[in-house]
């Protein structure tokens, strides 16, 4: 795991976290990246698609199926109600729902039901600190000053104590998500205690816990290679109301229709990225980048006035509308920036801008098949090398869009969303030494309780996001642990990846 001490075990053990911990944005799959692609070319202008992409290889591809796209079991719907809405009084929470009789969940003839995508590994890298000892109460007590909020599930029902209020409502949509997956997965989401953090970077330091099984265990969306942190999805995965984001399954299809209107031959040729470049060293380098003094850098980069935006109800800050350039530029922000899966998605090559943060999806990343790495040490000269090659080779660049494009579409959707949460607080469950039970100040909440008091944007994106009907299918089946001659094999190809894209640059 990224940012793991691992106690003096057996060695092989020990040396499969030290590769790990070590990767930044990275390939899962144990394929050949960009450019080993590049060590049989002798110019990159000689570079064609099968060079490019012919040796990426992914493990247990040939073993994965699409995520229930033939389930035939019968639809069973989950009650809701808001009652009175014109009460001020909150919403009762209903009585816990049944889980599905064993004949309404899809078995997949001839064995288990597909395996998960490879970025599930990780979820046995994230909690290797404690796989021996196991969590205690006083561990996850420990959280407590990193936590925004604690949330318990005991007996299928929700309870939250919240700490402190985070930014906008990333607490409150995050609680959301959960929540759906209880409804999508009845009965399968078992008792646990968890200590979430709302903020960007990473805290839990490992070099604070010379013993790793003594940190405390914290949720958060991202980490880099120095924390211990547990990854989870995103909160805006069930909307962003504050910047006019809709639900992941919603802004799918908007940006799908967009790509389709403006097909890529048409789009600009340039690198696009609009974000707020304020506070944050690497994005002002960034906007160096713009054409200025007679120097062409290849990209058009647009500062955000997120004030602005909200006064113009955000008609200039629309995701898919930002689908008219052939490449869109990825750079993090605090941390891991949640622009990611929506830059994406425009089956526009990303160039991605190297960096120590990771997230669920960049984890599954490959560079060359889903993304062209970007230098941060010298990112104009980067970024202009990038869009002449790209320019040079639509094809084999429009190929790395689309490869990108349809890793989130169909390995980041909401499905696999909900499987890996189910699997990574089934798997931390497991390593509780206690019984959870409710803190005395947690309050319940449910659905109703949620949304039935919002109003606007707030509700309409947990009416777009909530799930109206319990899965008519198992989740997918999570994959085995890295080995240490997988993981060594990521790193290594990663480290060539880079080294032979600078090599090219010149």
């Amino acid at each position: 795991m990224k940012g793991a001490v691992f106690p003096a075990a057996p060695s092989g053990e020990r040396s499969l976290g030290a590769v790990l911990r070590t990767k930044g944005v990275g390939s899962v799959m144990v394929g050949l990246v960009v450019i080993a692609l590049l060590l049989g070319a002798r110019r990159w202008t000689d570079l064609d698609a099968s060079s490019l992409l012919g040796n990426t290889v992914s493990i247990g591809a040939g073993q994965r199926r699409r995520h229930h796209s033939n389930s035939t079991a019968p639809i069973v719907p989950i009650p809701f109600t808001c009652g009175n809405e014109t009460s001020p009084r909150q919403s009762k929470c209903p009585a816990t729902p049944a889980p599905p009789p064993p004949s309404t969940t899809l078995q997949v003839p001839g064995g288990p039901a597909p395996s998960c995508p490879d970025y599930f590994r990780y979820i046995h890298e994230d909690l290797r600190p404690w796989r021996g000892a196991g969590i205690t109460r006083e561990a996850v007590e420990r959280a407590r000053p990193h936590a925004y909020f604690r949330l318990v599930v005991v007996g299928g029902r929700a309870y939250v104590e919240t700490y402190q209020r985070a930014y906008q409502t990333r607490d409150l949509f995050t609680q959301w998500g959960i929540l759906q997956l209880i409804r999508r997965y009845p009965g399968r989401v078992p008792d646990l205690d968890i200590m979430f953090a709302c903020d960007d970077p990473g805290q839990v330091r490992a070099a604070d816990f010379p013993s790793p099984s003594e940190a405390p265990p914290v949720f958060r969306y991202s980490k880099d290679a120095s924390t211990l942190d547990i990854v989870f999805p995103d909160w805006s995965f069930w909307g962003w109301p504050e910047v006019g984001i809709r639900p992941w399954t919603q802004m799918l299809e908007e940006v799908a229709q967009e790509n389709e209107r403006v097909p890529w031959p048409e789009r600009q040729p340039y690198a696009f990225w609009k974000g707020a470049p304020a506070r944050f060293r690497i994005r002002h380098e960034l906007m160096r980048c713009n054409a200025s003094n007679g120097q062409e850098w290849n990209a058009r980069l647009f500062s955000q006035d997120w004030k602005h935006a909200v006064r113009n109800g955000f008609k200039d800050s629309s995701i898919p509308k930002q689908c008219l350039y052939r490449y869109k530029i990825y750079i993090e922000g605090n941390a891991w920036s949640v622009s990611e899966k929506y830059i994406m998605a425009c089956d526009s090559p990303v160039l991605f801008v190297t960096t120590p943060f990771q997230d669920i999806l960049s984890r599954g990343l490959v560079a060359g098949k889903h993304y062209w790495p970007i230098n941060r040490e010298h990112v104009c000269k980067s970024i202009k090398f990038a869009v002449d090659w790209g320019n040079g080779h639509p094809a084999q660049a429009r190929l790395i869009g689309e490869q990108g494009s349809r890793f989130v579409r169909e390995e980041m959707s909401i499905d696999y969303v909900y499987d890996y949460m189910l699997h990574l607080l089934t798997e931390y469950a497991k390593l509780l030494r206690y019984k959870p039970t409710v803190p005395e100040k947690a309050v319940e909440i449910c659905t109703e309780s949620m949304a039935c008091p919002a109003r606007g944007l707030h509700r309409e994106c947990m009416m777009d996001s909530m799930e109206r009907h319990v899965a008519g299918f198992d989740p997918c089946t999570l994959p085995p642990p890295f080995t240490e001659e997988e993981a060594k094999e990521i790193a290594d190809r990663e480290a060539e990846v880079l080294r032979n894209v600078e090599k090219m640059e010149g």
